[in-house]
């Protein structure tokens, strides 16, 4: 069940893991075919139906540790935060949105080398995470492995900005129809899920955009890159509206369900932890 005492750091630390290794490795081969489908180069090119786990080895170094980040800083702030009750929704976005800045640290590069993987962005000279890594290393050095930071950060903003105070409500406003008791890890997953998926949904274009910048291979230090309005612009201009929401019924599918896994697994984690 859900608990009504503020989880430690370290509770919070092992619960986001579990949960963001969880959900990654279960739902990986819808957010490959998500990938493809947003790729300039066209779903078939990109690799179609092919190889769909391709690009799941930087997942497995990555979730675990941008996951446990994440509610760390979470679950920190929103039991800190000076700010009165009444007011809950501001603390959660505020709560989430530092929680995702710092999760992006780790999960930037990790979301670099796996779309690249996903989509053959470097044909057969880097088949493996191991050998895009290297590559990306090798040409873009250390700045390489954080392209698309800004738009990430700019991407999950907003979406965890929708998703976590209307989980939170939902939990609330649950608990409270159930005589104010604690949630089942099964109905606050419910909770995830719905609330996942709208925020999902609503945030596809800036996902469309996170994901060109990613696979844009060009040296900025050579050639003047467009800005992110640019190629929105240029995407809008070029493709119409449909290429902005290239990928809506995967990404909303596979953040829907894994709002429900990555959730679940977190207060099922939780609650087994504080009874210890």
């Amino acid at each position: 069940m859900t608990t009504t005492h503020a989880p430690t750091f370290y509770q919070s630390l092992v619960a986001g893991g579990m949960a963001g290794t969880a959900v990654d490795l279960l739902f990986f081969p819808i957010d490959t075919i998500k990938t493809r489908l947003q790729s300039s180069q066209g779903f078939v090119k990109a690799g179609g139906f092919r190889g769909i786990y391709r690009g799941i080895g930087s997942v497995v170094v990555g979730s675990a540790p941008g996951a446990a980040i994440f509610f760390c800083t979470y679950d920190t702030l929103k039991h800190n935060l000076p700010i009165s009750s009444h007011l809950a929704p501001i603390t959660h976005m505020l709560s989430a949105s530092a929680g995702e800045v710092a999760a992006c640290l780790i999960r930037v590069p990790t979301e670099v080398i796996k779309t690249r993987t996903q989509t053959s962005t470097y044909g057969k000279l880097a088949q493996s995470s191991y050998g895009a890594a290297r590559l990306v290393l090798a040409n873009e050095g250390i700045r390489g492995f954080y392209r698309g930071f800004g738009i990430t950060v700019m991407r999950e903003i907003p979406f965890t900005s929708l998703q976590f105070p209307m989980y939170e409500l939902m939990k609330l406003q649950l608990s409270k129809s159930l005589g104010n008791r604690p949630l089942h890890a099964y109905e606050a997953a419910v909770c995830g899920s719905i609330a996942g998926g709208i925020a999902a949904a609503l945030t596809t274009p800036l996902d469309v955009l996170k994901t060109r910048v990613m696979l844009d291979l060009r040296d900025p230090n050579h050639q003047k890159l467009p800005s992110l309005p640019a190629r929105f612009t240029q995407i809008y201009t070029n493709e119409g509206l449909k290429a902005l929401f290239a990928g809506v019924v995967p990404r909303t599918m596979w953040i829907s369900a894994g709002g429900a896994v990555f959730l679940g697994v977190y207060e099922w984690a939780i609650g087994t932890l504080v009874t210890w």
